[in-house]
């Protein structure tokens, strides 16, 4: 069998996919995608978030998803935690410029990323499963492929996107995959037709609802149906479902819902029930010789937040910058791979915090699920860094703000919680009036103990590129910084004010005019005080 050749091959057709895809078609690659289903295909996951909505404009869908018909979906309301009536909150109260997401279906939102990946030039299989993944001394270089309708093939390629999802190719077969003892739940849901909606002006928001064994969601779709679902823990739900079978087990767990089931009391189930096991892992290694792992494949978080398709198209964009740098910069290529990897990880970490904030938030319900998933003594302070690295270095709003209204948390996390926003409020006001008052020039910075500067890959236009990361102590995460901001932080010395400072920094070097560079410096230095980079800014004497 004479094998084929293309630059890259992507296996797997979602978001994830689609998204990788076609970045790297349009960085110029010959790419191949490889998806087993024929699309329209169905899939659970229809919430998206506002954080998605600026991929979907860097895709070029925007337009054809604002046509599609969708719902707006303009906040969350809820049943959790320390009262049993539902609240909302709404994203414009923390988002301006991306004010609703939609409530998509996945069939038909799915067709329309696969669609445009087609149009970008990618030569796009469906029908085309993938049975092994061809290594040659630990390279990833190839497929072996057999189509829907007969016949098989080999496929080689410089670089290998696994994108497919739970199935994780590569990852079950290096053994990559980690399952997350935090979150053992599963997940079984159905659509119905002629559920009640939520009241205005929260009919098109997600609702979740905490009750005895978990919690359930209800999102309504433009195509006339609800998905309805519930999160339950894994063995109970395994049991439960063996016991009596999947549809008296969704039953009962609709049944057992104070509103959820008012919702669908007069409606009719259309489909299903359908069980996803195993919810939430993660993978040791997310890139490797010749491959690099995105989606599904690479994690997986409980859908509290409804983040999957946001963590897909996410990552679906970094990988095709990933593989852009491993094939047009080598010498940059593990660099990239540790940047791609922290960011990734940053992103399922965040939601991953938050989603066990909230679960040890809510008092709603007591039970045994909600027993296990509560935080006593010093389980607590790994929220409360969470909450701190979540927030970064803002005031906490939306989700995070929600909790602490909402919720019910160990008193010493919401101490901690609370000392920090005083503290960051504090920072932000004496920020503002130096600025006002143009006396931040007068001040003399001095950097937190241990803040460093180091050479690492940053995501650029298309592609990792050299640059520079602050990075500072009590804060997992780096900030990448420009090189005017690396030269102001180099020439601090606790000793010489801004202006003496600013006076020394070269515009030709440092790519700053010089009619502006006092400017910059001052605004910089206020920004990295509220940071906590620069741990005081004193006036002289």
């Amino acid at each position: 069998m004479v094998a084929e050749q293309t630059d890259v091959i992507v296996i797997g057709g979602g978001p994830a996919g689609s998204t990788a895809a076609t970045m790297l078609a349009r960085q110029g690659f010959a790419v191949t995608l490889l998806e087993r289903e024929r699309f329209p295909r169905d899939h659970v996951g229809e919430s998206l978030l506002p954080a998605s909505m600026p991929l979907l404009e860097a895709l070029g869908v925007s337009e054809t998803v604002a046509k599609a018909g969708f719902l707006k979906k303009y906040g969350a309301t809820m049943v959790w935690g320390s009262d049993d009536q539902p609240w909302s909150w709404r994203f414009s109260e923390t988002n301006r410029r991306y004010p609703h997401a939609y409530q998509v279906w996945r069939p038909q939102f799915d067709q329309i990323l696969l669609d445009n990946t087609r149009a970008s030039g990618v030569d796009v299989r469906e029908g085309a499963s993938v049975t092994r993944v061809i290594f040659e001394e630990d390279i990833a270089v190839g497929v072996q492929l057999e189509y829907a309708g007969g016949g098989s093939a080999e496929l080689r390629s410089r670089h290998l996107v696994d994108a497919s999802g739970q199935a994780g190719i590569i990852g079950h077969n290096l053994k990559l995959r980690e399952n997350d003892p935090g979150f053992r739940n599963l997940a079984i849901y159905g659509y119905w037709e002629g559920a009640a909606s939520l009241p205005e002006p929260d009919a098109t928001n997600i609702f979740i609802e905490a009750y005895e064994h978990g919690w359930m969601w209800a999102i309504p779709l433009h195509t006339g149906v609800m998905s309805v679902g519930a999160v339950v823990d894994s063995k109970r739900g395994q049991d439960g479902i063996r016991a009596a079978g999947a549809p008296a087990f969704y039953t009962a767990q609709v049944e057992s819902s104070a509103h959820t089931r008012g919702m669908v009391s007069h409606a009719q189930l259309v489909d299903g029930p359908f069980v996803i096991r195993d919810w939430s892992y993660t993978s040791t290694s997310v890139t490797g010789p010749g491959y690099v792992l995105c989606g599904d494949a690479a994690c997986f978080i409980d859908p509290l937040f409804s983040t999957g398709v946001h963590l897909a198209l996410s990552s679906g964009l970094m990988a095709a910058a990933y593989v852009t740098t491993a094939l047009c910069n080598p010498a940059l290529k593990d660099a990239a791979a540790a940047s791609y990897t922290r960011l990734y990880m940053r992103q399922y970490s965040q939601f991953r915090d938050l989603a066990r904030l909230f679960y040890s938030s809510n008092r709603a319900v007591d039970s045994i699920f909600w027993d296990v998933r509560r935080l006593t003594g010093d389980e607590a302070r790994t929220p409360r860094e969470a909450f701190v690295r979540a927030t970064a270095g803002q005031s906490a709003q939306g989700y995070e703000r929600v909790v602490l209204e909402h919720g019910a948390l160990p008193e010493e996390f919401t101490e901690g919680v609370q000392s920090f926003e005083s503290a960051w409020r504090e920072r932000q006001k004496r920020a503002d009036t130096l600025l006002a008052t143009g006396q931040a020039l007068t001040c003399i910075p001095s950097l937190h103990p241990g803040a460093t500067l180091t050479q690492q890959a940053v995501l650029g236009e298309g592609a990792f590129v050299p640059g520079l990361m602050l990075s500072i102590p009590g804060r997992s995460e780096e900030t990448p910084v420009s090189g005017f901001v690396a030269r102001l932080v180099e020439l601090i010395d606790g000793e010489r004010n801004l202006a003496a400072i600013a006076a020394a920094i070269d515009p030709a070097a440092d790519g700053a005019r010089a009619d502006k560079i006092a400017e910059m410096a001052a605004n910089a230095a206020v920004i990295l005080y509220v940071d906590g980079a620069i741990a005081d800014l004193r006036y002289p004497g």
